[in-house]
């Protein structure tokens, strides 16, 4: 990719957006077992299992995390395989991206052509609400007729949801009337700057897509609420970096970006509460686990 806005920043702030990018992308593999080890919630059955020995030989011995449910004994294992799957998905889907931008500007430098605004607007929109093309995981979206009409489908209705949970038909006009469109604008801004698609102030917003892309797999397919949870946080965070980077390149574009911000952020709210109206009886970790749910690529033939 060409030289970005982002390589001239002051070199204390560099660090700063490599580390939430880089969290970002770990909170997948370190999330569950760092969840693992929270102490449960007041009234909550769900509690860490302690280890025969002590933590240093248990550790020793390389044992999977587990957590054990007080009221039946019963153990969640963690689903390594999930998050492992999860780690690559997001990495090939922000590779695969980024190689899709870098034919593009070859492309257009090649037949000297001069992209109107417009065109490029309309690229980073279709980004914003189909970036799951270039995901190896089945990003099924719900059924926006279906939600609106308070039918079951992935991730509405098909769980309790909290009392304070917003009409079904808002979530579509939010991602596809504002949200998508303050992205593309942004991204515009950002493009007109710097003069070229693979640029990584633009990829670090895509990164953030393909995290939500990811999060969408495990909350609205495989319908793990628990694991949803740190999830969401990792689509917030990617989310923050996506706006400093911006922000960094074009004040505008970063500012721009905030609503998305302010919008995830209650959508972390909801996502949280519904995991606890959905675990009463504490059955529920907040990490991935072995069972009957398993994560695929779209092309396995498992």
């Amino acid at each position: 990719c060409l030289p970005t806005p982002l390589a001239a920043m002051a070199p204390r702030r560099r660090p700063l957006l490599a580390a939430a990018v880089l969290g970002s992308a770990a909170c997948w593999a370190l999330g569950g077992s760092a969840f693992i080890s929270l102490p449960a919630a007041p009234g909550s059955l769900l509690r860490a299992s302690a280890p025969s020995a002590s933590p240093r030989s248990w550790r020793g011995r390389g044992a999977v995390p587990r957590a054990r449910l007080a009221a039946g004994g019963q153990e969640k294992e963690l689903d390594t395989d999930a998050l492992g799957k999860y780690v690559v998905a997001a990495t090939v889907q922000i590779s695969a991206i980024a190689a899709f931008f870098a034919a593009l500007d070859a492309a257009v430098a090649a037949s000297g052509a001069e992209l109107p605004d417009w065109s490029v607007f309309g690229l980073f929109f279709a980004m914003s609400i189909r970036s799951r093309l270039f995901s190896p995981l089945d990003n099924s979206r719900p059924d926006a007729a279906k939600a609106a009409k308070g039918e079951k489908t992935g991730g509405f209705n098909d769980r309790v949801m909290p009392s304070w949970t917003p009409p079904g038909i808002f979530f579509p006009i939010m991602w596809i009337l504002i949200v998508a469109p303050l992205r593309a604008a942004s991204s515009v801004l950002v493009w007109q700057q710097v003069g070229h698609f693979c640029d990584a102030s633009i990829l670090v917003l895509m990164f953030h897509l393909a995290v939500g892309d990811t999060w969408n797999t495990v909350n609205n397919v495989e319908r793990r609420l628990g694991a949803a949870v740190p999830g969401v946080l990792c689509v917030w965070a990617s989310a923050l970096a996506a706006a400093y980077a911006y922000y960094q390149a074009v004040p505008m574009a970063g500012q721009l970006l905030l609503p998305t911000c302010l919008w995830l952020t209650v959508a972390a709210a909801l996502v949280t509460d519904t995991w606890r109206v959905n675990n009463s009886s504490g059955e529920e970790p907040l990490f991935p686990y072995k069972g009957s749910t398993q994560t695929r690529f779209w092309f396995s033939t498992e």
